[in-house]
C-alpha cells in the first residue's frame, strides 16, 4: 500500500515481512501445506486454515486504550509534584524536567521508539513539569489552570471532530507545509530562550501584543498538528503496523496536547494581565 511517509512504508513492509513469517510450513500431525507459505497440499479434504498471525495488528482502540493512559499517568505525575514538590525545589525541578523531556521527546520521536516504558517515561516527566508550571501560574492567575485545560481539550475534540468529518485532511501537502512550519517555530522558541538567557528580550514571551500574537500562531499550529496525528493513525492502521505501534501514537497526540496546552496557559496569562 502507498503513503505519503516514507516512514510508515518501511515500517508497514517490515509488518508484512512479520505477518508473512508468523505462517508455518507444516499443518497438525506435521501435515505438509499450512497456511499461505506456497506447498501443495496432497489431501485437499484435511487442509488446515492458516495459523493467525504472531504480532497483532494496530486499531483506533488500542491508540484511544494507551492515550487515555498516558493522559492518567501525565495528570497524576501533575498532581503529585503539585502537591508534594516544595516551593524551593520546584523551579531546578522544572529546569530538569524540561530538559529530559525534550531529551526523551527527540528520542522517541526521531528512533520511531515504541517502548512503553520510555514513553511512560516520558510521561511521568511531562507531568511533573506541567504539574510545577501549573502551580506556578495558579499562584498568579486564579483558575487559569482549569480554563487552559477545558480549551485544550476543547480544541483537541473539535480538530477530531473537524477530521471525522473530512474538513481538515492530512494531504502530503498540509503534511509538508505543517513540517515546515512546526520546524521554524521550534527554531524561533529556541533562540529565543537562548537569548532570555543571556538578558535579551525579544518580546515574543513578555505579554506584548507581539507576544499574544505568536502565541496565538502557536496555538494554532499545535491544534492543527492533531490532524497530521490523526492521518498517522489512519495509515498505520491501514499499513497493518503491529500493536505496539500505537504507543508511538499515542505519544505523538500527548505532545500536541502538551504544547497546546502551555501555548493556552500562556495566552490568558497574557490577556489577564491586560
Amino acid at each position: 500500500m502507498k503513503t505519503s511517509n516514507p516512514v510508515l512504508s518501511q515500517l508497514g513492509r517490515a509488518a508484512e515481512r512479520e505477518r508473512a513469517g508468523a505462517y508455518g510450513a507444516y499443518g497438525p500431525g506435521g501435515a505438509p501445506g499450512y497456511g499461505p507459505a506456497g506447498y501443495d497440499q496432497p489431501y485437499p479434504s484435511q487442509a488446515y486454515p492458516a495459523a493467525p498471525p504472531a504480532v497483532r495488528p494496530m486499531t483506533i482502540d488500542d491508540v484511544v486504550i494507551r492515550t487515555v493512559a498516558l493522559l492518567a499517568i501525565t495528570a497524576l505525575s501533575a498532581a503529585a509534584a503539585w502537591v508534594l514538590v516544595p516551593d524551593g525545589l520546584a523551579f531546578p525541578l522544572v529546569i530538569g524536567a524540561a530538559l529530559v523531556g525534550l531529551v526523551l521527546g527527540f528520542v522517541i520521536s526521531f528512533m520511531r521508539m515504541a517502548n512503553p516504558v520510555l514513553v511512560g517515561v516520558y510521561a511521568v516527566v511531562e507531568g511533573t513539569f506541567l504539574g510545577l508550571v501549573s502551580k506556578a501560574f495558579e499562584s498568579f492567575y486564579d483558575g487559569i489552570v482549569l480554563q487552559a485545560t477545558t480549551a485544550t481539550f476543547g480544541v483537541f475534540f473539535l480538530m477530531a471532530i473537524l477530521y471525522r468529518a473530512r474538513v481538515i485532511r492530512a494531504t502530503p501537502k498540509f503534511a509538508r507545509v505543517m513540517i515546515a512550519v512546526m520546524t521554524g517555530l521550534f527554531a524561533v522558541m529556541m533562540i529565543n530562550l537562548v537569548l532570555a538567557l543571556f538578558g535579551v528580550n525579544t518580546g515574543l514571551r513578555d505579554g506584548s501584543p507581539l507576544a499574544i500574537g505568536f502565541s496565538l500562531v502557536c496555538i494554532v499550529v499545535a491544534a492543527l498538528s492533531f490532524v497530521l496525528n490523526f492521518g498517522e493513525i489512519e495509515e498505520s492502521v491501514r499499513m497493518g503496523l503491529p500493536q505496539k505501534y500505537a504507543w508511538t501514537a499515542a505519544f505523538g497526540i500527548l505532545v500536541g496536547l502538551v504544547w497546546l496546552y502551555l501555548e493556552i496557559l500562556r495566552l490568558l496569562s497574557f490577556l489577564q494581565d491586560d
